[in-house]
C-alpha cells in the first residue's frame, strides 16, 4: 500500500472527497492518469454518504475507462475487528430509526473473512441476542443500542471503524480474480429502502 488518507468532517463529502483523493495521490507520487481501477464502498450507510461516494467512483470509471470493484461496507468493516481464527464477527451499523444495519462473519484458520449472513436489517435487540457472549461485535451500534448488546464483546468504534485502505485491498482481491462492476452497473447498497419515493403517478 502505498499510502492512506482518514478524516471526518461535518459538512457534504461531496466538496471534499475530490480533493482529498488528489491530495492523497500527490502525497504517493501517482498522477490520477497511472490510476487503473477504483474501489468503492456501497454500503449499507447513509443513503447521502453511499450516493456520494457511488457518483463519484462512476465518475472517475467513465472518464478514465477504470474498472470498478464494489465492496460491502460490512464486509470491509469486519474486518477491521482483528478477530482470531475460529470467531465469529458481526458487522454492526446504526440504521437510526431502532434498526442495525448487520452482517455475521466467521473467521477461519488463515485470519481470512467467510460471510455467515447476507447484509440485513435487524431490531438491536434480536441482533444483540443472537450475538451472545461468543460474537465479537464491530461497529456502531453497541454506542447507539448499548442495552442491546450488553455482555457482548465489543471492538470500540473510536479504534475499530471502517477503512479506506481496506476497502481498497477488497476491491483490489476482487479485481485480481476478475470480478468488477461496469460504470453503468454500480449501484449503492441500502439493504433499506430510502425513505423518499417517488409519487406512483407523478403527474396527478
Amino acid at each position: 500500500m502505498l499510502g492512506a488518507s482518514h478524516w471526518r468532517t461535518e459538512r457534504s463529502h461531496v466538496g471534499e472527497l475530490p480533493d482529498q483523493v488528489g491530495r492523497l495521490l500527490a502525497g504517493c507520487g501517482v498522477a490520477w492518469e497511472e490510476v487503473d481501477a477504483v474501489a468503492v464502498s456501497i454500503g449499507p450507510g447513509s443513503f447521502t454518504g453511499l450516493r456520494i461516494a457511488v457518483a463519484f467512483a462512476k465518475g472517475l470509471g467513465f472518464a478514465g475507462g477504470l474498472e470498478l470493484a464494489a465492496v460491502s461496507t460490512l464486509e470491509a468493516l469486519a474486518w477491521v475487528a482483528e478477530a482470531p481464527p475460529g470467531a465469529r464477527v458481526c458487522a454492526a451499523l446504526d440504521a437510526r430509526k431502532q434498526e442495525v444495519y448487520a452482517a455475521l462473519f466467521d473467521v477461519g484458520p488463515a485470519g481470512a473473512l467467510r460471510r455467515a449472513t447476507p447484509d440485513a436489517v435487524w431490531g438491536p435487540a434480536p441482533l444483540g441476542a443472537a450475538c451472545g457472549t461468543a460474537t465479537i461485535v464491530v461497529g456502531d451500534a453497541p454506542d447507539a443500542y448499548p442495552d442491546a448488546f450488553a455482555g457482548v464483546p465489543v471492538r470500540p468504534f473510536a479504534t475499530h471503524h471502517p477503512r479506506g485502505d481496506v476497502v481498497a485491498r477488497l476491491g483490489a482481491a476482487r479485481l485480481a480474480t476478475g470480478v468488477h462492476v461496469a460504470v453503468a452497473a454500480l449501484e449503492p447498497a441500502y439493504v433499506r429502502a430510502p425513505d423518499a419515493k417517488l409519487p406512483a403517478n407523478p403527474l396527478r
